[in-house]
């Protein structure tokens, strides 16, 4: 694992830390991941770096959610709005972005690659929920769109921990770098020591 570089072109991406996600049964305690998420946040917004949260949400009528045919079907109806409210603890800072996606990824579909371009970011911390699912279909996609990638692994879960294990092991470090919470915020701080 090499060591976690930031420069003020990173933006955090937190994925679908929410009240109907984090009601899931995830293999580390989802209070775990949101106070990871919130330290990053906290940390990012202190930086003036941008924080992106992400949800997933669908419209009242259930007209946008996906039809593809699969073994295993999702959602057939719109959960209720409290679904995708953020817990109060994530409270959105005054300058933070909102991405509502419709699918597994924020990149399809949302305004998400506009809102970090403008603002010159090529580098994105990611973290949330559910590892194999939202958070590596946006990895994926961001990968694909050229932005560096930096992985906070203990604030990032899922439901399947042979899922999540693969995920870090097998691909994650093949779009970008692994670290920890910890990891990030010594990145932070040493970035805020250059500017001094």
């Amino acid at each position: 694992m090499s060591e976690i570089t930031l420069d003020k072109n990173t933006a955090l991406v937190l994925i679908d830390l929410q009240k109907g996600i984090m009601a899931l049964p995830v293999v580390t305690p989802a209070e775990q991941i949101l106070d990871k998420g919130i330290r990053l946040a906290d940390a990012f917004r202190t930086a003036g770096l941008p924080v992106v949260l992400v949800k997933v949400a669908w419209s009242a009528d259930g007209g946008d959610l996906p039809t593809n045919r699969t073994d295993e079907p999702g959602l057939t109806a719109a959960p209720p709005a409290e679904f995708s409210a953020f817990p109060p603890e994530l409270a959105s800072g005054a300058d933070d972005i909102v991405i509502t996606k419709r699918h597994w990824g924020a990149f399809t579909g949302t305004e998400i690659d506009l809102q970090l371009r403008r603002r010159g970011i090529n580098r994105i911390v990611l973290a949330g929920i559910a590892t194999s699912i939202g958070v590596e279909s946006t990895a994926r996609s961001a990968w694909e769109h050229s932005y560096d990638l930096v992985f906070a692994q203990d604030a990032t879960t899922d439901m399947d921990a042979a899922a999540h294990t693969h995920t870090f092991t097998k691909i994650f470090p093949r779009l970008g770098q692994v670290g920890t919470t910890d990891d990030v915020l010594t990145a932070l701080k040493s970035l805020k020591n250059l500017d001094n």
